[in-house]
């Protein structure tokens, strides 16, 4: 390549008496396949601060049972069954998946988060195409919050006992 290219016309002709450029495929990451077990089911688990869920979906009405019982009847607060349908509604397939979750550990709040995590997983997981949106409201990622510990001199993790004069 003697000649020197100093205009963007060199530069197109340049390119047009070249060859063919060749694309390897081999390089892009394959696309995402649906994980589904013999039954239909995607699983996934979940987790929020001390609690593990684990999640099993399938295509259904749109029935969700916590620990072989209703939604409505486990997560009693409103709040609480809001923060379980946020991953459907983001994903825009409210009522067209039957969730089964068994979940142990941590407190309601707490474990609502880990069975809204594991949906989420699942979901990307029977259908790849809702990775997008489900990451996009940060619903695959995992809150690593946890309570800080108690240390040794103190009342609790940070507080103080009560500082008196006399």
């Amino acid at each position: 390549m003697s000649d020197e290219i100093k205009s963007l016309d060199d530069l197109k002709d340049a390119v047009e008496g070249s060859e063919e450029i060749v694309i390897n495929h081999e390089e892009m990451p394959p696309a995402r396949e649906p994980v589904r077990d013999d039954l239909g089911r995607s699983y996934a688990t979940g987790k929020r601060k001390d609690a593990v869920a684990r999640v099993w979906i399938k295509p259904g009405s749109g029935k969700v049972t916590v620990n072989g019982r209703p939604l409505e009847v486990y997560f009693a607060r409103p709040v609480l069954r809001m923060v379980l349908n946020q991953a459907f509604e983001v994903a825009g397939v409210e009522g067209e998946f039957d969730v089964m979750a068994t979940v142990k550990g941590g407190g309601l709040s707490g474990q609502a988060g880990a069975v809204k995590h594991g949906i989420s997983k699942a979901l990307q997981l029977y259908e790849p195409s809702l990775r997008a949106p489900l990451k996009a409201a940060g619903f695959l990622t995992r809150d690593a919050r946890v309570v800080e510990r108690k240390k040794y001199g103190k009342r609790k993790a940070r507080r103080s006992f009560q500082f008196s004069k006399r």
